[in-house]
């Protein structure tokens, strides 16, 4: 049997498509593919199948390498809330019980088996490796998504729907959409506008993962004002994510169109879509010479502090250069990180405080009382009765300076008596002439090797105490004393009060709460019985985009370090107009 290398291209075998009977595309049979690898004479047809849907995934690993901000030389205080601190924790347990943890949290390892090949192959030689497949029914698709999870050579997925064409006469949908995404992730332009034709004229709408890629595909190139009829066709059936948007304002910004670029980003926001940070880095790098759009480049900004939206390293070394570059050599940026006292290490001025404005802490009191403390599960974690009489005892008292989660605090370390541990730290804040509040629960009172009865009556005699039944949870409790008291009062315990949090009705609310909590929580950062008592350091400035007439403040996630959603950067921006 002799062979042929076939070199067609997808647009030159379109005229010979014709329609058939299963939703297919039949090719004549003088044309036997378009992929230009080594197929036999045999091959007489090509169709594609409308089969399941694909989905493209967007991401795509940024290979770039990114520079390193400078260093600053000061320590930094120990916080529940710094960006990094829970990823340190765990691994810090996973040195501490080694191999196992490591385990209990991924499970065992699979061996995977990697038999993708390294240059395109012969149908006789697909089918070989077909045969010797576990799962052969699902060959074609799972060897797809093994090229593009090695980001494969481009020839040998050409070579896999050659050999997929022969030997069925058809190409699926889903198998032709994961190649379509290889072709994108790989930057094939000229394969992306091939299938693209194909596709266009032989199916009068796609489903929205093929848009997705296609939209991606298109705005890198010249074509890319097709990315708006995209989003158009992507409109008649769903909103388009913010990704989406995000290529098509990238593709405006490549081809000097901003107009454009603004236009889509204000659909975008409008739609009450959050945009990504590669959106908002194309802005600020696209635009370094046209400083006429200062005032907009601004308002990217001031939507990141009104949503609490940190940039991350590489969106901030733009916004850094851009601010750098304005005409007259106005501005100077310096990375830097705040003092304790609020003050910027480098300029010297204040940050914003932490502390709530009245009119925002009489918002979030309401706000508490109504969702999280009066809520429609709260008589889960207790019941009617003892909340009317907890609100009832903290009426009838002055305010309170501090109120301590007792068995929170007595559990601070595996070693000694629990109550020991709660004296101790009840005796220490009341040497400072504090009015205390201890909520503890009920079996904390019968006396036991942990709870020595001495220990917990001098504890009533230094501060007010309240103890709840032993089925009911005190978070509701500590929440309610401490907003009643005032907002000088704060709280003491290591729980972050996240499932709390996750009750209050709007995003607005929950940034005002956790400013809030960031501000009035104290955390014991270092005990030891009979010693030492030390609480990290409450901030007095808050972590947000700032700024004032001749100065921007910006907080900015590190590379490398993974901050979760209840932690805040430690490194920021500052920049400064020259005078």
């Amino acid at each position: 049997m002799g062979t042929l290398l076939i070199s067609c291209t997808l647009n030159s075998i379109y005229p010979l498509l014709v329609h058939s009977r299963a939703s297919c595309f039949a090719v004549h049979k003088n044309v036997s593919s378009f992929f230009k690898v080594w197929v036999p004479l045999k091959v007489q047809r090509f169709s594609t199948r409308v089969g399941n849907s694909y989905e493209g995934d967007d991401k795509r690993p940024n290979t770039k390498q990114k520079e390193q901000s400078g260093k600053v030389p000061h320590a930094l205080p120990k916080s529940v809330f710094a960006a990094g601190t829970a990823r340190k924790k765990a691994e810090f347990l996973k040195q501490k019980w080694g191999n196992d943890f490591d385990k209990a949290l991924k499970g065992p390892r699979k061996p995977k088996e990697n038999n993708i090949p390294s240059q395109p192959l012969s149908a006789a030689q697909w089918k070989t490796l077909k045969d010797d497949a576990r799962a052969s029914h699902h060959f074609e698709v799972s060897m797809m998504e093994k090229m593009l999870a090695a980001n494969s050579d481009i020839d040998v997925a050409k070579s896999l729907l050659a050999y997929v064409a022969m030997e069925t006469g058809t190409v699926s949908y889903e198998l032709l959409l994961r190649y379509l995404t290889l072709c994108v992730h790989g930057n094939h332009e000229s394969e992306v506008f091939d299938v693209y034709d194909i596709m266009k004229k032989r199916f009068k709408t796609l489903e929205t993962g093929a848009y997705s890629l296609f939209i991606k595909g298109f705005s890198r190139t010249e074509k890319w004002r097709e990315c708006l009829l995209l989003l158009e066709s992507i409109k008649r059936v769903i909103t388009p994510s913010p990704r989406n948007y995000g290529y098509a304002i990238n593709g405006a910004l490549l081809h000097s169109d901003s107009r454009t670029a603004w236009v889509l980003y204000e659909e975008m926001v409008e739609k009450g879509l959050t945009p990504n940070q590669e959106t908002w880095q194309a802005f600020f790098d696209s635009d370094r010479s046209a400083h006429d759009s200062e005032s907009k480049l601004s308002s990217l900004l001031l939507y990141m502090r009104n949503n609490q939206i940190y940039p991350g390293e590489a969106l901030v070394k733009s916004i850094k250069v851009w601010f750098e570059s304005v005409p007259g050599n106005k501005w100077n940026g310096s990375w830097t990180t705040p003092e304790n006292s609020g003050h910027c290490r480098n300029c010297c001025s204040s940050l914003e405080s932490i502390q709530l404005t009245e009119d925002e802490y009489n918002q979030l009191k309401e706000k508490v009382m109504n969702d999280v403390i009066q809520g429609k599960d709260v008589f889960k974690k207790t019941t009617p009765q003892e909340l009317e009489s907890f609100k009832s005892f903290v009426k009838k008292r002055p305010p309170f300076d501090v109120i301590i989660d007792g068995l929170n605090v007595a559990n601070t370390t595996s070693k000694g008596n629990q109550s020991e541990t709660l004296l101790e730290v009840v005796s220490h804040l009341a040497q400072q002439n504090l009015r205390l509040l201890v909520l503890g629960r009920k079996h904390m009172l019968r006396g036991s090797r942990s709870w020595d009865r001495k220990n917990m009556s001098v504890i009533q005699q230094k501060a007010d105490c309240f103890f709840t039944d032993n089925i009911s949870e005190d978070d509701p409790f500590l929440l309610y004393a401490t907003l009643h008291s005032g907002n000088h009062c704060k709280f003491l315990s290591r729980d972050l009060m996240r499932d709390h949090k996750a009750c209050l009705p709007d995003s607005s609310t929950r940034r005002l709460f956790f400013k809030w909590q960031r501000g009035h929580q104290l955390v014991l950062s270092s005990y030891t019985a009979g010693r030492r008592i030390r609480f990290e350091t409450v901030p007095k400035y808050d972590t947000i985009i700032q700024t004032e007439e001749n100065s921007w403040h910006i907080p900015y996630d590190e590379d490398g370090v993974e901050r979760y959603s209840y932690e805040v950067p430690r490194k920021w921006l500052c920049l400064e107009m020259k005078r």
